[in-house]
């Protein structure tokens, strides 16, 4: 089976390695263009380019997946299969149907749950217990094609957004592997999507990634988790944006002789109740305090919250917007 393989970011490079490593016949990789990434923008390639490169692939990264060339370079290659892994461009009915079996996509949810291109941030987010991998035949409309083969994985309490992505990357090139040994010997039992079910995962972004902190202090440790580690949760400290990891509800403080409610309760949303070396960082949300154990202050490397207050980077009473 000669296979056109499609990936972009660190999720796909494990479904790469894995095909390469089963002896399977790929006649070409495409990924997104060199880019300026890092505080310095200096050119950098795409993880996927790397690895392709370093087991000898051709390599074509076109800005856009279109034009008369590119599709023509791409029959040049007569492709059974394309494989599509976290590519990052939507591919036109024109380029799904080269290959005579078709394309597949390896999706990091359970579809038709999260539907998009964020699921596993929005698995966090929204409280889940449970995600997992979906390869699916790939249709024009957006993760919508029929289901060829699933596996599950578990969220656990402290997961991240990085941490259960990178699960889901090695779940994804085993979930690809054995969905390619059901397509050799044809025997695939594809199935349509219920369209009832289907809930979507939009584009995260630094807009998005703003903290709420009128949430409540589990709203907001997922949302945290959720945004780790790009584009990373973040709020406003005199002006300056901080950066939050590592988050969960903070057990309650002892209450002030001068009043039976909690630091939690008269304090408005966002304000710093705990900032010592044995508290550690404690803020208040709508409903009870957020500890936060690792920050990223402005222009700086990621910390912990220990450090930070060492440093006099947050104070007691300060307020995060």
């Amino acid at each position: 089976m000669r296979i056109l393989f499609w990936g972009t970011p660190n999720f796909a490079v494990p479904s790469l390695k894995a095909l390469a490593k089963d002896g399977a016949e790929i006649v070409g990789v495409v990924t997104q263009p060199d880019r300026p990434a890092g505080r310095g923008r200096r050119i950098k390639r795409s993880p996927v380019k790397e690895a392709a490169l370093a087991l000898g692939y051709e390599v074509m990264a076109p800005i856009r997946p279109q034009g008369e060339e590119f599709i023509e370079q791409i029959r040049e290659l007569r492709p059974d299969l394309s494989v599509v892994v976290a590519y990052g461009h939507i591919l036109k009915r024109e380029v799904l149907d080269i290959p005579s079996l078709g394309s597949v996509n390896v999706h990091a949810s359970l579809l038709p749950q999260l539907r998009g291109a964020a699921p596993v941030n929005w698995a966090i987010i929204r409280g889940h217990g449970q995600t997992g991998v979906t390869v699916m035949r790939m249709v024009e409309a957006m993760d919508a094609g029929p289901i060829i083969h699933q596996l599950s994985e578990p969220i656990f309490h402290e997961d991240s957004a990085s941490e259960l992505m990178s699960r889901l990357s090695g779940l994804g090139a085993l979930a690809l592997r054995e969905a390619l040994g059901f397509l050799a010997h044809g025997n695939t039992d594809e199935r349509e999507q219920l369209e009832d079910a289907v809930s979507y995962a939009p584009k995260v972004d630094r807009k998005i990634a703003r903290i709420d902190w009128t949430l409540s202090a589990s709203e907001v440790a997922l949302f945290i988790r959720g945004m780790d580690a790009i584009p990373g949760a973040w709020s406003k400290l005199d002006g300056m944006p901080i950066k939050f990891f590592r988050p969960s509800p903070a057990p309650e403080l002892e209450s002030s002789q001068a009043s039976r409610q909690t630091p939690f309760e008269i304090s408005s949303p966002g304000t710093v109740v705990g900032a010592d070396p044995e508290q550690g960082l404690v803020i208040s949300t709508s409903s009870g305090g957020l500890l936060v154990r690792e920050v990223q202050p402005a222009g700086r490397q990621r910390m912990s919250t220990l450090d930070w207050i060492n440093g006099r980077g947050v104070e007691l009473g300060q307020r995060f917007e």
